[in-house]
């Protein structure tokens, strides 16, 4: 199977850029499953349901969030509705939405869609690993089992939380990503037991800018550390980032894993 996760999508930048290229990406690498975390779509600030309608008919197969779930209060009774959309699973019981979804793809495969947020300088939350090892308690990955892959988004602040969870599941998970910083990092590996992983997949948004943020109001926060005007995603070009993986239909294992970077300022990758 082949899957690609794309970073955060931030303002209209990002998500237009995502949306436009989806179609494409799916010919070209011949894409099994495409997930998107979507937190930002919004002005970058959450995702309203018509952007989350567009994003899935563009291309995508599921949609995860973070932080910003519910900056916009809209999204709140579609979530309830829409099965592909997923909150981070160790919110407390009772939050709208689930944190877990099998998706079923086009070809008829199904794959275990996971998002999880961390703990580290993050919101006090319930404990994500625990979360993460319910969730793949009811399924059995690869041939013969009930899911052929897995994939976690791990919205997290720090690496070395996301290293934690991603070698506490290798073995389990076909994909361990990290969103959240905005930031890709350069440590995109298969680990030993076969699950695939990279920190941060990076954003899709302008990087002429403070992690996708209108860099003139943004920088001068931290000058003057008052408060000023709401801080307003940066409009120019997007680069859109993520993570290609390719996996084993024995295991549903990862096989190969590749940095994806087009357009906008960033050095240029494109999985072969």
């Amino acid at each position: 199977m082949r899957i690609l996760f794309l970073g955060d999508l931030v303002g209209r930048s990002g998500r237009d850029a995502a949306t436009a290229a989806l179609p494409g990406l799916r010919e070209r690498l011949a894409l099994d499953c495409v997930v998107v975390n979507a937190e930002n779509a919004s002005h970058g600030f959450g995702l309203a349901p018509d952007m989350a309608r567009a994003l899935l008919a563009a291309g995508a197969d599921a949609i995860t969030l973070g932080n910003h779930a519910w900056d916009r209060r809209e999204i709140i009774p579609y979530i309830e509705q829409e099965p592909r959309l997923l909150r981070p699973i160790n919110y407390p019981p009772g939050t709208p939405g689930r944190g877990a979804q099998v998706v079923e793809l086009r070809d008829g495969r199904r794959v275990l869609v996971i998002n999880a947020m961390g703990r580290l300088f993050m919101e006090p939350l319930d404990d994500p690993f625990r979360a993460v090892q319910g969730a793949l308690a009811a399924h059995r990955m690869g041939a013969g089992g009930t899911i052929a892959a897995s994939v976690l988004d791990f919205h997290a602040e720090a690496s070395s939380e996301k290293l934690a969870m991603a070698h506490s599941f290798d073995g389990k998970l076909s994909l361990v990503i990290g969103t959240h910083t905005h930031v890709p990092t350069a440590d995109h590996q298969v680990l030993p037991g076969g699950t695939a992983f990279m920190s941060d997949a990076g954003m899709c948004g302008d990087y002429d800018s403070v992690i996708g943020m209108d860099k003139g109001n943004a920088s001068l926060r931290f000058w003057k550390k008052v408060p000023g005007e709401r801080l307003a995603p940066a409009e120019g070009e997007a680069t859109i980032c993520g993570l290609f993986v390719e996996t084993e239909d024995a295991s549903g294992l990862a096989t190969r894993v590749a940095p994806l970077r087009m357009g906008g300022r960033l050095s240029q990758a494109m999985p072969d």
